[in-house]
């Protein structure tokens, strides 16, 4: 899962982005408003962590011209306002959901994966296909079994992307994009190794190739 987190303090944005990326988050960062506008309008992120008060261009500012321009991605408000009123005039510029500093991390990834979940149409807060469970905090699949499989950083994130879009062709470009942050080399063919190695750990009939479109992720039940 791919997020935009837009915060000009160098130092909170530097270990919001550890503790995001160690959840199992790819991240992007941007320092100031316009930049923000630029990446969150070509982009194609799974949410976006946005403060308000930004450089270049004040955060409500950005937001609006977001949902003007029809960009849909879900947006959480991160800002050291507080007053009820300022609130109201996030939710009224478009966004999903408002935390006020300071905050617990736990708290933010609570309301991200809320957030994720509602934009994937899912209400069930834990990803499951036939015989397996994704644990997204230890970053593993259980078994109905008992048993565990490992995976690593990169393996995790690509089959949660996987078992949120079950039954849907994914392109290896689609992938890529929500996978990896934006300094990640697009012309990789890294994509098909880990679907290789995904497909030796939860089994092959999981991850069904569609010559020249991509892969799609058909749990053994449907």
């Amino acid at each position: 899962m791919r997020l935009l987190l837009v915060e000009d303090d160098a130092q909170l944005a530097s270990g919001l982005r550890r503790d995001l990326e160690r959840q199992g988050f790819a991240v992007d960062l941007a320092d100031n408003g316009i930049d923000a506008e630029h990446l969150g309008r070509v982009e194609p992120y799974d949410a976006i962590i946005l403060d308000l008060g930004l450089p270049g261009r004040p955060g409500l500012e950005v937001l609006a011209h977001w949902r003007a321009d029809a960009v849909a991605t879900p947006v959480l408000i991160l800002t050291a306002r507080d007053a009820w009123h300022e609130k109201v005039d996030g939710f009224k510029a478009g966004a999903d959901d408002y935390l006020a500093k300071p905050f617990h991390v736990e708290e933010l990834l609570a309301r991200l994966q809320a957030l994720t979940r509602r934009s994937t149409g899912r209400a069930e807060p834990v990803l499951r296909a036939d015989g397996m469970v994704l644990d997204e905090e230890r970053q593993q699949v259980l078994l109905d079994s008992g048993g565990e499989v490992a995976l690593t950083g990169t393996e995790f994130r690509l089959l949660r992307y996987f078992m949120q879009h079950p039954g849907r062709i994914l392109s290896k470009t689609r992938l890529t994009e929500h996978v990896y942050d934006q300094d990640f080399d697009r012309d990789s063919n890294l994509i098909e190794v880990y679907v290789r190695r995904l497909r030796d750990k939860i089994g092959r009939e999981r991850i069904e190739t569609r010559r020249g479109q991509g892969y799609v992720f058909q749990p053994k039940s449907s």
